[in-house]
């Protein structure tokens, strides 16, 4: 036993230092997972933010005045009121508004009887964008609406509007802040450690076969499991580095809050990563050959 350990410390300390002196190992092993982490968190949204909108204004009654103020006091709506729908439709072919919301001039008289509605024209060029700007204004016009409603003491439940019947109080469940950072981030959890596992691994076992040096250790006391172990066990340790730069990127950067068990989170990482490593020792052991070896780690 003492020299089973021996021998594995032997071949980890080769593997260390074989990793530190290619620069491309740890260019895969530590920055990339540096570069995701600043791409995704910070170059990489999904949010809308003051997204302009278009308004025709062709009601110059309160309530219309209303609907626009309901816009505005949205942090993420930018109202902007044209004269003209051919203005409006200037300004969305120009990609300058991604919406146009038109109120017709008889939209008061409507609005009294809860039959009240307004056009919304949405720039579908980016589909994400268009559904979350298409949903921020039916809010903002719904909550100026139900305001109206309010302070004439009529009951939206008796009107033949398109008023809901009954107030939706919203609660997002696992992304409270509705950013898409905090889907983004905590994923590249999975990609940098399939990038370390299956990847790197795939391609450090394919380079050894065909420089030969896989063969030397084999006319050496060494045991296979001992060649395997030597292999996984510096590459695990690089694994478990990217999992704690995008546990503390995610905590301390982007404020992303960890709940649940923090144990059982690294415990299924660090089962997740033995599976992504025995992966690449399978696929360098099958090509050997690291372009082929490469190519299919990518595809799996």
């Amino acid at each position: 036993m003492n020299g089973f350990w021996r021998r594995l410390w032997a071949l980890v300390r080769k593997e260390v230092r074989q990793l530190l002196r290619d620069p491309g190992n740890l260019g895969v092993g530590m920055g990339l997972p540096i570069i995701l982490i600043l791409l995704f968190g910070y170059g990489l949204s999904m949010d809308v933010r003051d997204a302009p909108v278009a308004v025709v204004l062709q009601d110059s009654s309160s309530a219309s005045q209303e609907l626009i103020a309901g816009l505005g006091g949205s942090p993420i709506l930018h109202p902007v009121v044209v004269r003209s729908i051919a203005q409006a439709e200037q300004l969305l072919n120009a990609q300058q508004v991604d919406a146009i919301v038109q109120i017709p001039p008889d939209y008061a008289a409507r609005a009294q009887a809860g039959q009240g509605s307004a056009q919304l024209i949405v720039n579908g060029v980016d589909a994400n964008r268009a559904r979350l700007v298409m949903g921020y204004v039916h809010t903002a016009l719904s909550q100026a609406a139900l305001r109206q409603l309010d302070r004439s003491g009529a009951d939206p439940a008796t009107l033949p509007g398109r008023i809901g019947q009954a107030g939706i109080e919203p609660r997002v469940w696992f992304n409270a802040a509705n950013s898409s950072t905090w889907y983004l981030v905590p994923g590249l959890v999975v990609i940098i450690m399939t990038l370390v596992g299956a990847f790197l691994t795939a391609l450090v076992m394919a380079r050894e076969w065909e420089r030969g040096t896989l063969e030397s250790l084999f006319v050496t006391p060494v045991r296979p499991i001992e060649i395997l172990l030597g292999k996984i066990i510096p590459y695990f340790g690089v694994g478990m580095v990217g999992l704690v730069l995008c546990m503390g990127a995610a905590r301390w950067l982007f404020h992303v809050p960890v709940h649940g068990s923090l144990p059982i989170l690294l415990g299924v990482s660090m089962l997740y990563l033995l599976v992504a490593l025995g992966m690449g020792l399978v696929i360098s052991s099958i090509t050997r050959s690291q372009f082929l070896a490469s190519q299919l780690a990518l595809l799996l």
